[in-house]
């Protein structure tokens, strides 16, 4: 039996243990599939939702791998593979919910394991829309609203006009 040594066609990434929720995730993973990755980079860094953040460490680190361990040119990558499963139910942070009467009522904080693959090919078939899989991108109105909103309230408040203000005091 011998062994012949293949040139390896992707490289994997994984994340363990997230403290994000699998459905969260998987909203951000449907709209990269498929994607090349200086794509999914821009969805992910724009992409006004949490659960993008942790999927854009994962996937440099997938570029990352390529570049170092398998000799891949991050230029042309794409993004192969992305698949979000359910880690433990609640097995490790637990929380207690106070319900009626004096009781309580554990809390299930969802933990999520991410695997993600990049290879110089894109996919050969690709992937069917799904709903719920857009992520929306902030767009220079919403950056400015958030930035607006983060202002004193006393900025905020109207002026009166100087006509106004005189009639009133007379």
């Amino acid at each position: 039996m011998t062994a012949v040594a293949t040139a390896r066609t992707e490289a994997v990434a994984h994340l363990k243990f997230a403290r994000v929720g699998p459905r969260k995730l998987r909203r951000v993973a449907d709209a990269i599939r498929g994607k090349s990755v200086r794509e999914a980079k821009v969805l992910l860094q724009f992409a006004g939702v949490f659960a993008a953040e942790p999927i854009l460490k994962l996937l440099n680190s997938a570029v990352a791998n390529a570049e170092n361990n398998h000799d891949m040119s991050s230029d042309g990558l794409y993004v192969t593979r992305i698949t979000v499963d359910g880690g433990p139910g609640g097995g490790f942070t637990k929380r207690l919910d106070p319900r009626a009467q004096g009781r309580a009522a554990f809390k299930r904080k969802r933990l999520s394991h991410v695997t993600i693959a990049v290879g110089p090919q894109p996919p050969k078939h690709q992937p069917k829309q799904r709903a719920g899989a857009a992520i929306g991108l902030k767009t220079r109105t919403q950056r400015q609203a958030q930035v607006a909103s983060a202002k004193p309230a006393a900025s905020r408040r109207k002026k009166q006009p100087a006509a106004a203000a005189a009639g009133a005091s007379e």
